[in-house]
C-alpha cells in the first residue's frame, strides 16, 4: 500500500468511526430524552378530602374525594378497585340523575371533584359494613398516570366535606 491509500483508508475509518459514535450517542440520547419526556408528560395526581359516609346497609355506599392534576397533561379516571367490594362504579350526576360512566376527565392543571350531589364513586354489594372511624382502601386507576391508593375515612352519614375552593 502506498501513502495515499493509507491516508484515504485512515480518513474513511475516521469518518466511519465518527458517524458510528455520533449515531450511538444520538440513539441513546434520544432514548433517554424519550423516557425523560414520557416521565415529564405523565400526569402528577394527588388526592385530598377522601371519605365515605357510613353505609346504611351492606348493599351500597358512596365515596367522595378530589383528584388534583398538577401537570399540563390531562388524564382520565378509568376504574376503582377495593377489597370492600368487587363492583365499584364511577357515577356522574346530570339533571339530578345518576348514571354509571366508563371514565371521568381529570383536566390538565385542574381537578376532578367527586362530591355529594355530583359525580362520585359507588360501591355495590359490600363485603362488610364499615363503621365511623374505619378506613376503606381504594385504588384509583387512570389512563396515563400510575394507580393511586387512597384511604377513605368513614364519616358520619351527615358529614359534609369542607369547601375545597377555599385557599
Amino acid at each position: 500500500m502506498n501513502r495515499r491509500t493509507i491516508r484515504t483508508l485512515a480518513a474513511a475509518l475516521s469518518v466511519t468511526a465518527a458517524l458510528a459514535i455520533s449515531g450511538c450517542s444520538s440513539d441513546s440520547g434520544s432514548g433517554s430524552d424519550s423516557a425523560g419526556k414520557a416521565a415529564a408528560d405523565k400526569p402528577k395526581l394527588t388526592v385530598s378530602g377522601a371519605f365515605m359516609p357510613e353505609p346504611v346497609n351492606d348493599k351500597m355506599a358512596g365515596a367522595f374525594l378530589v383528584i388534583k392534576n398538577d401537570s399540563g397533561t390531562a388524564d382520565k379516571l378509568t376504574a376503582v378497585t377495593s377489597p370492600l367490594s368487587d363492583d365499584l362504579q364511577i357515577h356522574e350526576t346530570k339533571d339530578q340523575k345518576m348514571q354509571q360512566v366508563p371514565s371521568m376527565d381529570v383536566p390538565a392543571n385542574g381537578e376532578l371533584k367527586l362530591e355529594r350531589g355530583g359525580n362520585h364513586i359507588m360501591f355495590m354489594g359490600l363485603k362488610d359494613k364499615p363503621k365511623v372511624g374505619d378506613k376503606v382502601t381504594i385504588e384509583l386507576r387512570f389512563e396515563k398516570a400510575d394507580p393511586v391508593k387512597v384511604d377513605l375515612d368513614v364519616k358520619e352519614r351527615t358529614y359534609q366535606a369542607q369547601n375545597t375552593n377555599a385557599h
